[in-house]
């Protein structure tokens, strides 16, 4: 009898025990489990900020090379500038300077109503002045353009310097030296005593110093 109490005693005491172990083993597994998953995330966010701090570095090596564009274009904008002053101030010089010289000769280029290309006559008579600058490397060449009176004086400004740049292109294309050619754009001639066909002109004058 009181062997079968001392196995009724033991026996449950043995079940806490291994129902103490058990439980131990369990949470120890469970504590695995998580650790495991935790790194798994871990790992993923990890990749995703290196992915991340990638395309960082790639917007910026991006950026760098924009402000390297950025820089060298306004470097080339302002040597442009600098050139462009260069040859605004040397050919105000010599337009200011116009009256120190005599007129060696005059042509006269007409143009169509309206118009601002170059006909074949004048294309041949603006020759005759190509030879003659080459022949005199001293020799200026003034341009004045005209128009008739017809339209608003804006647009025949406007018109006006568009024929003296069609002669200008002419001469420079041929090899007459920029600096060498001296047009503006004079607007419409009002006066009635010329027919508006003689109006729609550049004067050609080729100038030499008086000294």
């Amino acid at each position: 009898m009181r062997q079968m109490m001392k196995i009724g005693v033991l026996m449950p005491a043995a079940v806490l025990l291994v129902s103490g172990c058990a439980t131990k083993d369990w949470v120890r597994e469970q504590f695995t489990k998580s650790d495991a998953v935790i790194d798994q995330r871990f790992v993923k966010v990890e990749g995703q900020v290196e992915g991340v701090s990638t395309e960082v570095k790639g917007v910026t090596t991006q950026v760098k090379s924009l402000e390297g564009a950025v820089a060298e274009a306004k470097s080339r904008a302002d040597a442009a500038m600098t050139k462009a002053e260069g040859v605004d101030t040397r050919l105000t010089r010599l337009w200011s300077n116009r009256y120190n010289q005599k007129t060696a000769d005059t042509l006269e280029v007409y143009f169509g109503f309206d118009k601002a290309d170059l006909t074949d006559g004048a294309q041949t008579a603006l020759a005759g002045v190509v030879k003659e600058l080459q022949a005199n490397p001293t020799l200026i060449v003034e341009l004045g353009g005209y128009t008739d009176p017809k339209g608003t004086v804006d647009y025949n400004y406007g018109l006006s310097q568009r024929r003296v740049e069609a002669v200008r292109r002419f001469l420079v294309e041929k090899g007459v030296q920029l600096s060498r050619v001296h047009a503006v754009g004079l607007g419409p001639i009002t006066a009635k005593e010329s027919p508006d066909e003689k109006k729609r002109r550049v004067t050609v004058k080729m100038l030499v110093d008086q000294d």
